[in-house]
């Protein structure tokens, strides 16, 4: 496989860029702490390797080409965006710092349920974002040696896609779980929050453009 280098500094770059899934990753670090900001990577994760499995499936071309497909999975997606902005943007509650990390000690279940909602939230996110299909359909074929075996290969790339992006924003929730010990003004919280529902939003505008 050539350029394997290029496609991993590719890889990286892409998964760099603030997308949805960095607003989820930031979010949810910021309320319920580190571990559901891994909780959402993992589902990202999760994801991830779907679109991957699908790939080597070879559906991934057939979701393209179908519009109707396509479309559908698109507008869902939008919708669940949408959802999780208009959530985010509406709720009255600022992420109180010290709040939360009583309420980590003090109510166990209702940490256990922030972190399935997290992982949920990262899942869902990637299952129903119809251009991971595109990232397959037209950025791996690039780095595939059609000489070679070309299943393979797709796995070896979305495994390495995956592993990069995992590993960028385990470094993201650290840095946010880290710096948030600065942050425990409540008009910057209200300020992200307020931020984080319109970006979402607009990442749901983004999905069906």
């Amino acid at each position: 496989m050539a350029h394997l280098a290029a496609y991993m500094l590719m890889a990286l770059v892409m998964s760099m860029i603030p997308g949805a899934d960095t607003i989820l990753i930031m979010k949810n670090t910021l309320h319920h702490g580190a571990k559901a900001g891994r909780f959402t990577i993992l589902g990202m994760a999760t994801g991830l390797t779907f679109w991957t499995l699908i790939a080597v499936l070879g559906l991934s071309v057939a979701i393209a080409q179908s519009v109707y497909l396509f479309n559908t999975i698109k507008y869902i997606g939008a919708t669940y965006l949408f959802y999780l902005g208009i959530m985010v943007f509406l709720t009255k509650n600022t992420l109180s710092l010290e709040h939360i990390s009583e309420e980590e000690k003090a109510v166990k279940p209702s940490s256990n349920h922030a972190y399935k909602e997290s992982y949920i939230q990262g899942a869902l996110s990637n299952f129903l974002n119809p251009k991971t299909v595109l990232v397959y359909i037209t950025f791996m074929p690039q780095f595939i040696n059609l000489d070679a075996h070309t299943n393979q290969q797709l796995l070896m790339l979305g495994f390495i896609l995956t592993l990069i992006a995992v590993s960028w924003f385990l470094i993201l929730v650290y840095v946010v779980d880290y710096v948030k010990k600065w942050l425990k003004k409540p008009m910057f919280q209200k300020t992200f929050q307020r931020c984080s529902g319109v970006l979402l939003i607009g990442f749901g505008i983004r999905t069906i453009v």
